[in-house]
């Protein structure tokens, strides 16, 4: 038995190879005598830095910027082994956990610090940028990001606008002349896990501004201020990025690179994919597990879980998905290539416990994938359902 555990991060909770590790840790002390690969994967947001750099041989780098609500915040950021590409992820600088919850105010918080990660990464010499978008804070269009970049965004008495993105509402003019020229000289790529557009009922602030703290009526009120955005972004800069696929990602992010970058979009979890080797893995394996911390309707749409689970089905490789939580539409999955989605969690159980005891409910999960695996086994007629002494798998 040959399995292939190649999960994307439980976010607020585990890394991608922390939860790689600890489902295989299960999966060997219920039986040994199989053969399992740990591939953690990623999708543009967390842990996209982590697997980048360690499949390709890179290095890490460290650099002090301006975190969602002002403060200095210390952000990471890597180098691939080919020593001309860095690797973003916006959260790193820009990310909700860097807000207090009770601090989550979206109209107000900023993406400049991913602004000058971009710059630090620039300064290296770096004339490629793999940016990662997801798990923001922010909704404010990349505007911060810009004006960390030398975009000026005025109002019409000629001022900067503050950062956040409720501002936007009285944005005027954009001047460009200030713009890093270095960027001009630079190709984006983004990793991006959605395709939502920038405004409208599946822009970033409706789908994604309640999570990042938004009210009803914030949430109308930034979806009015995005609009704004793109209203002025296409008679200043030529480029219409209201309904352009991916411009909502992280807050709005993808649509400032799109039009400023002039990046490509990519499926995050695409290029994880393709660096990591993974359907080399996948050829090898038997079963080929995978999840993340939720499981829902939205994960076709770009996560790691369904791309990993649309190439095992390229090799008709059977699939099981492991989540902290089964949302709304878990079930639809199913015609994605998940064959089963799997509760790491035994039982109701309080949230805050359930993040505190992640790694060994994940331990205790890859145990009980493998003794279901193997009760379907002997169902099948492939092996007797052997205890875990002796076994010969």
């Amino acid at each position: 038995m040959r399995v292939l555990i190649a999960p994307d991060s439980f976010k607020g909770s585990l890394p991608a190879d922390a939860v790689a590790r600890a489902l295989a840790g299960g999966w060997r002390r219920e039986w040994p005598g199989a053969k399992v690969d740990e591939v953690p994967v990623a999708d543009g947001g967390e842990g996209t830095v982590d697997a980048l750099v360690k499949a390709t041989g890179g290095c890490f780098r460290e650099a002090v910027v301006t975190g969602p609500l002002g403060e200095p915040v210390s952000a990471r950021y890597g180098i691939l082994g080919d020593g001309k590409t860095a690797v973003i992820e916006m959260a790193a600088a820009s990310g909700l956990p860097l807000v207090p919850p009770k601090a989550r105010d979206p109209r107000r918080t900023t993406t400049r610090g991913t602004g000058e990660l971009i710059r630090a990464a620039l300064d290296t010499g770096c004339r490629r940028l793999i940016v990662g978008l997801g798990g923001s804070a922010t909704n404010d269009g990349g505007a911060g990001m810009l004006q960390a970049l030398g975009v000026r965004l005025l109002d019409e008495t000629g001022r900067e606008l503050p950062p956040g993105g409720a501002a936007l509402a009285r944005l005027s003019r954009i001047d460009v002349s200030g713009l890093d020229p270095r960027v001009q000289e630079t190709e984006f790529v983004v990793a991006c896990d959605v395709d939502n557009p920038l405004v409208g009922p599946r822009g970033a602030s409706r789908v994604f501004g309640p999570q990042k703290g938004a009210t009803p009526a914030m949430v109308e009120e930034l979806d009015r201020a995005l609009a704004r955005y793109a209203e002025v972004i296409r008679r200043d800069v030529g480029v219409d990025v209201a309904s352009a696929p991916g411009a909502g990602a992280a807050g709005g992010l993808g649509a400032a690179l799109l039009a400023f970058c002039r990046a490509a979009l990519r499926p995050g979890a695409g290029i994880v994919l393709d660096a990591v080797g993974l359907e080399r893995y996948v050829k090898e394996a038997d079963l080929v597990v995978t999840g993340e911390g939720r499981l829902d309707g939205q994960s076709a749409r770009g996560k790691a879980p369904v791309a990993v689970a649309r190439l095992a089905k390229r090799w008709s490789k059977p699939v099981i998905a492991v989540a902290g939580a089964l949302g709304p539409g878990a079930d639809a999955l199913a015609s994605e290539g998940i064959d089963a989605c799997i509760a790491v969690t035994p039982g109701p159980m309080p949230f805050g416990e359930a993040m505190a005891r992640a790694e060994e409910l994940l331990e205790e999960c890859g145990r009980r994938l493998a003794r279901l695996v193997r009760v379907g086994m002997a169902l099948a007629g492939m092996s007797p359902p052997a205890g875990r002494q002796g076994e010969k798998a």
